[in-house]
């Protein structure tokens, strides 16, 4: 059964990389490790699932448009099967931005904590298990890997590099770039851990305060397109019927 599935699996893969011609397994990969998905399914499995909904859109597609002739047939199954090889990607884009917001909302305390272990003369390495041991979310998940990375062998700068790769968040670039600097002038990671935990509280505020005002603008559709009609109608409605009793 798996030598069967795994050819099909190749198959469908290789189809949707020929839809869309952009994309590559490595940057399908880099898009499902910023998601926290990168472990659970390969880029193989996720292009063939891509290209195994878009079968199945095209499939209820036309089989719905069908009562409405050739045309309804093929622009049902056109749009269904459009919307099946392209739903994933945008699932996976919000949940790899979801995934970035929260990350970058608790870097913070985790920098905090950091700060605490190493001041409290324990290592790098012990400071990021601690870490682990006492914070839940993608940000641990992203240390633990780390920490993990480090232990089988690789160099910390590689391993946060490959970290900060992998996140695409600017506060964890910096803090990324910032340990790695300290190892190499050799200066003391306490100081360091502080002040990337204030500069990424002060850049979490001014997200926030950005956010904050851009809420008017958008909340200006929906009051012009939903709210503003309404009141209109309340409004003028019953001046409208008594021109039309006055004139009818």
């Amino acid at each position: 059964r798996e030598r069967v599935i795994a050819p099909l699996s190749d198959v469908l893969s290789k189809w949707a990389l020929k839809i869309n011609p952009r994309s590559s397994p490595d940057s399908v990969g880099r898009r499902l490790m910023a998601a926290g998905l990168g472990y659970r399914i390969s880029p193989t499995g996720y292009l063939a699932l891509k290209a195994m909904l878009a079968l199945v859109g095209v499939f209820i597609g036309s089989m719905l448009g069908a009562g409405r002739g050739l045309g309804g047939l093929v622009m049902g199954a056109l749009m269904a099967g459009a919307l099946g090889f392209l739903g994933p990607d945008y699932a996976l884009t919000l949940k790899a931005r979801g995934r970035k917001e929260k990350v970058r909302a608790d870097l913070p305390d985790a920098l905090d904590l950091l700060a605490v272990s190493v001041e409290a003369g324990l290592g790098f390495d012990a400071s990021l298990a601690k870490l682990k041991e006492h914070m839940e979310g993608p940000l641990a998940d992203e240390f633990g890997l780390t920490l993990s990375e480090m232990r089988i062998g690789e160099s910390r700068s590689e391993a946060l590099k490959r970290m900060s790769e992998r996140v695409d968040a600017p506060e964890l670039s910096a803090f990324t770039r910032a340990i790695i600097q300290a190892d190499q002038l050799g200066t003391t990671l306490g100081r360091i851990l502080r002040v990337q935990a204030a500069d990424a509280r002060l850049r979490r505020q001014a997200a926030a305060e950005e956010r904050a005002m851009k809420a008017p603008i958008k909340m200006l559709f929906p009051t012009v397109l939903f709210i503003f009609p309404a009141m209109f109608l309340v409004i003028l409605g019953p001046a409208i019927l008594n021109v039309q009793k006055i004139f009818g």
